[in-house]
């Protein structure tokens, strides 16, 4: 790995609290991601995972060491360069996070709204074919309350793929789907990285998708014991 990794942490350490209920969980957390890689993060529930790809996701400030995304330092950036950076990635919750008033391609079509992409007859035409590939073209105009659970997920993840990001944070993509549905989100993603060089950072409890990981990295105590390449 170079210089030129999409992800570099060094010596990242954080705490939460205040005070005397300040409490550190993450300790000296330091790791490159390659370019198109899938990198699945694991670890016991309270092991840090969430609290670091939020930190790299540009969804919590960075307090002491060095995330640099994109070429792009995290540590004390402004708001201007972290929006920007927002721009160029995609985050996947385990809660669907979808706009219930709204149907599943204008949930998807604001991925692109946000972006600023392309006009709404361009946008429209983005989030069908996203959904498609989803397995849901035949319920696009579906509210969220229409959807099963495992279709809201696969929302979310149309929603964070349809405008093409250099990098998808994902935390339990797969929770609320069934083995096919998360084996072919996982292998989507996987493709991505092939074929776009898109960089994948995933945490999992899911032991049927370990094996399309290129690399496992494993927390604990919010540090890292155990990284290894698949």
């Amino acid at each position: 790995m170079s210089s030129s990794s999409p992800i570099i942490v060094k010596g990242l350490n954080h705490w939460f609290g205040r005070d005397e209920a300040r409490k550190q969980v993450i300790f000296d957390v330091s790791l490159e991601i390659a370019r198109g890689s899938l990198t699945v993060m694991m670890g016991p529930s309270g092991s840090g995972k969430t609290t670091v790809l939020t930190l790299m996701g540009c969804l919590r400030d960075v307090q002491e060491g060095s995330v640099r995304l994109l070429a792009q330092e995290l540590f004390g950036a402004n708001e201007s360069r972290m929006v920007a950076l927002r721009r160029r990635i995609g985050v996947i919750f385990q809660a669907h996070n979808l706009h219930e008033s709204l149907s599943a391609i204008q949930n998807v079509r604001m991925g692109l709204e946000v972006h600023g992409r392309g006009n709404i007859v361009q946008q429209d035409q983005a989030a069908a074919h996203m959904l498609k590939l989803m397995g849901l073209g035949e319920r696009i105009n579906y509210l969220p309350s229409k959807l099963s659970g495992g279709q809201k997920q696969r929302v979310a993840v149309a929603r964070a793929l349809v405008h093409n990001p250099e990098i998808i944070f994902a935390d339990e993509p797969t929770a609320a789907l069934d083995k096919e549905s998360g084996v072919t989100v996982v292998k989507m993603l996987k493709k991505l990285g092939q074929n776009r060089g898109t960089t994948t950072v995933m945490i999992t409890h899911d032991n049927r998708i370990l094996e399309l990981a290129d690399r496992i990295i494993t927390l604990e105590e919010g540090a890292i014991v155990k990284d290894e390449m698949v």
